[in-house]
């Protein structure tokens, strides 16, 4: 059905992630690829005091061991990526980058802050350029 997706997972939230992954699978077209995407939110300057000057580093690392254990564990052969920067943003450009014809994404149910800001769910589906799955 789709030739290549992505698969954004935050880490606090891996049981969704094995869950959207699983669904990526099934929607997959033979010869097709995945993308396993995180993305690392920037930290504002005035917080960066109180970290290991090498925080940001060892996040990207974390995150890449953590998405390729999941990869393993599900048995899916996805590329890992991770970046640092605004999360829909980021899933957007590498949607964007990888030529992705479907985003499968998390969510979870909106609360008050929800309405005022709006979530990265909300953002991906409002601007992404490929089709957007949002999975709750």
């Amino acid at each position: 059905m789709y030739r290549k997706i992505v698969v954004p997972v935050e880490m606090g939230q891996l049981d969704k992630g094995e869950k959207i992954l699983r669904k990526a699978m099934a929607l997959l077209d033979e010869g097709g690829s995945l993308v396993l995407l995180n993305v690392a939110e920037n930290i504002p300057g005035y917080l960066t005091i109180d970290l290991p000057a090498n925080f940001i580093e060892q996040t990207v690392a974390d995150s890449e061991e953590r998405l390729k254990a999941l990869a393993q564990s599900v048995g899916a052969p996805a590329e890992i990526m991770v970046r640092v920067g605004s999360p829909a943003r980021e899933i957007m450009a590498v949607a964007d980058e990888v030529g992705a014809d479907l985003v499968i994404i998390a969510s979870h149910r909106p609360n008050f802050s929800n309405y005022l800001l709006g979530s990265t769910a909300d953002r991906v589906v409002r601007h992404a350029t490929c089709s957007v799955l949002v999975d709750r």
